[in-house]
């Protein structure tokens, strides 16, 4: 197993909307390409209050480029991205970081 980590910051005022875009566009196709969240996260306290982190659990590093490769060539799933963002960017930055679990874990 590995782990992904994304931060997404959030254009300023639109924390609902981007909340609202995973819940009615991203986790329909994540369920369609089996694509599994562990969880998500917004920041109370820290560097910055406009984050949005999620982490993705994937088989392998082959997993995640089999599925991400699918949903981003999706076009449907972009023309309904691009929808949401009639008003203006909703996400102005996104990082991500793949991460192992060690030996010691407790998420193994």
């Amino acid at each position: 197993m590995i782990y992904e980590l994304r931060v997404y910051r959030v254009s300023p005022g639109r924390m609902q909307e981007v909340l609202d875009r995973f819940e009615n566009i991203v986790f329909r196709y994540w369920k369609k390409y089996d694509i599994r969240p562990a969880g998500f996260w917004t920041t109370v306290i820290g560097e910055c209050h406009l984050d949005l982190h999620q982490i993705l659990v994937w088989e392998s590093l082959a997993d995640r480029e089999k599925k991400w490769g699918a949903i981003m060539g999706d076009t449907e799933f972009k023309s309904e991205m691009a929808t949401t963002e009639k008003n203006g960017v909703l996400v102005a930055s996104v990082t991500n970081t793949i991460m192992a679990p060690t030996r010691f874990s407790t998420m193994q």
